[in-house]
Formats: C-alpha cells, sequence, structure tokens
C-alpha cells in the first residue's frame, strides 16, 4: 500500500465487531500544522471536525462507502473502521487527495463553508 499519512491503518483490537477488520486512524491532537489550518478556516480542527470532513468528502465522491465505514468518536485521536483492507484503501484514495498534504487540505479548506459544519 503506497503512503497512508496523516492516515495509520491498524488491525481492529477486540471486542470490536468482526464486520470490521481494520481501523484507521489519524493522532488529531499531535498534527499541530493540520489544527492551524483547520482554525485558520474557521474549523474546529478536531477528531469530530476531522470526522465530518471526512464524511462530507466520502459522501460527495463515493457514498456507498459509507456504508462499509464506521466512524467513532475517540477524543483527540480520529478514528473509523473498515470492513476490509480493501474499502480501507478506497477510504484512503477518496480522501488523501484533500488530507494528504497541507497544501491539499487548505484548498479544501479554502474551499468549504464553515457554516455548512458543526465541529
Amino acid at each position: 500500500m503506497s503512503a497512508t499519512f496523516p492516515f495509520q491503518l491498524a488491525p481492529a483490537p477486540p471486542p470490536i465487531s468482526p464486520e470490521y477488520q481494520l481501523v484507521i486512524f489519524a493522532d488529531v491532537g499531535g498534527l499541530e500544522d493540520y489544527y492551524a489550518l483547520f482554525q485558520h478556516f474557521g474549523f474546529g480542527g478536531t477528531a469530530a471536525s476531522w470526522a465530518e470532513h471526512l464524511e462530507t468528502i466520502i459522501e460527495e465522491h463515493q457514498p456507498a462507502l459509507l456504508d462499509e465505514i464506521e466512524f467513532a468518536d475517540s477524543g483527540h485521536t480520529f478514528v473509523a473502521y473498515a470492513a476490509s483492507p480493501a474499502i480501507a484503501e478506497e477510504f484512503l484514495a477518496c480522501v488523501l487527495p484533500y488530507f494528504g498534504t497541507l497544501s491539499s487540505l487548505r484548498k479544501y479548506l479554502s474551499q468549504a463553508d464553515p457554516d455548512d459544519f458543526f465541529a
């Protein structure tokens, strides 16, 4: 698999539902440049904010993928569970063009309306 930054993948730990094989996560609390960029454009920059933006991107570009991903509330870490490695790869292929670098995130956030998001 190619680069996954800012996300990491790991086997889903028990007692996660057996339908989810992998956990996709990002230590949002440790990505200060990402947080500052979210703040600059009027967004929260928290794990909940990441989840909301990522869900919006997936809904726009690959809505069927939402049936295969489970987002979880996890404090300072963005967490999602994927049904299989192939689903995790689809997730990454869908969102990395927007979250994979600070410049791509800047471009995405500059076009997003803070009033359309809660977090």
